[in-house]
């Protein structure tokens, strides 16, 4: 017996990662299968080897990407890594690996494109006369606190730069790590110019391990949030994605529980599913909650007005239809309980930028 994916129905997903497969570049034309078993029609388990990650060095030679969705409160966004390890089976961002002739699927979650010039290309920008001061957001697609970022810490570099110049910059994790820059946060904080936001997307460890295999535990996203308060950094939650029939009876609670660690404000969005990622979550819910599959897809159908994905700009983060007004009514009672302000996160400031900032070496002197 197969699933629907053609999956074997004792199919086991590779350990630590979220993507149980790795489907085909919707651009290519020709990909390397596996040779299967003749017998069986797939590869024994015992013989599929472990995917590695391997890092490769990104060409770019701009590092400032600009957005233009009327949906999304930033113009700006520094993304100082092209796939993510965390491996989370619904992550929107999947697709973009396609533009570099690789798989949305495990090739997403191994194959980590490092954009090692990205401090100095930074810097250059930043110190352009046509750089008009604002907010920076870290990353907007891949997690900028992914585990490669323990290795190369690019993420803290270019924190280090943004600092110099006192550019404010807002950032969004789901990793722990953040708290190991908390020295350059605290000194970008002293000037209204940095806020931070943990996305929670469920409290139950077992859950999160099998949908987000490589991101910090949902106990230490809560510890990052009280450590980044006490710091005096500005930090909220994020309840992202809201997966119907996997956490959205735990928007209560995890808004709760960032609030009691020092969260002042709270987001959410619901789950986005767009090309190939439709298969993979798929995949996903076959190989670790078979049972719950057809009704989660179901129900993800149903405010996104039958389809499985919906692009349309103003409803894509939030749905239509009843199952979505009744998550935006039980996310606001979540906040009215956690005593939130309206707005998500703090007002941030630009006042304090500098041109010509000091050096960093100088300024310990």
């Amino acid at each position: 017996m197969t699933h629907s994916l053609g999956l074997p129905s004792d199919f086991q997903p590779f350990h630590g990662r979220g993507s149980p497969v790795n489907p085909q570049n919707r651009f290519e034309r020709l990909r390397c299968e596996e040779e299967p078993d003749i017998d069986v029609g797939y590869v024994e388990e015992e013989e599929r080897p472990l995917p590695q990650t391997v890092f490769l060095r990104d060409p770019s030679v701009s590092i400032l990407s600009k957005n233009d969705s009327p949906d999304i409160g930033f113009t700006y966004s520094v993304n100082p890594y092209r796939g993510c390890e965390h491996g989370c089976a619904y992550c929107y961002a999947r697709p973009t690996h396609e533009y570099l002739g690789l798989s949305p699927g495990l090739d997403f979650e191994t194959k980590i494109l490092v954009k090692t010039e990205a401090p100095r290309l930074l810097r250059e920008a930043l110190g352009r006369p046509g750089w008009v001061p604002q907010v920076v957001v870290m990353s907007g697609v891949t997690d900028c606190y992914q585990p490669a970022e323990r290795r190369f810490r690019i993420t803290r570099q270019c924190l280090e730069v943004l600092a110099d110049f006192r550019n404010p910059v807002a950032i969004i994790t789901k990793n722990h790590l953040v708290t190991r820059d908390l020295d350059v946060l605290k000194e970008l904080a002293a000037h209204r110019a940095v806020s931070v936001t943990l996305s929670i997307t469920s409290l139950d460890p077992e859950l999160a391990r099998r949908l987000e295999p490589r991101a910090s535990l949902p106990a230490r996203r809560l510890a990052a949030i009280s450590a980044l308060r006490e710091a005096g950094v500005p930090v909220s939650v994020n309840v992202a994605p809201v997966i119907p029939g996997l956490n959205d009876h735990e928007i209560l609670a995890i808004v709760k529980a960032a609030a009691e660690a020092g969260a002042s404000g709270a987001g959410y969005t619901l789950v986005r599913l767009p090309y190939a990622v439709k298969d993979i979550f798929a995949g996903w819910l076959e190989a670790h909650y078979p049972q719950k599959k057809e009704g989660v897809l179901s129900r993800i159908r149903s405010f996104r007005g039958g389809k499985i994905n919906d692009a349309e700009w103003e409803t894509r983060m939030t749905g239509t239809g009843v199952y979505a007004e009744n998550i935006a009514n039980l996310f606001r009672v979540a906040v009215e309980r956690a005593h939130f302000p309206e707005r998500e996160g703090p007002s941030l400031s630009a006042a304090q930028f500098r041109r010509e900032p000091a050096s960093r070496q100088l300024d310990l002197f």
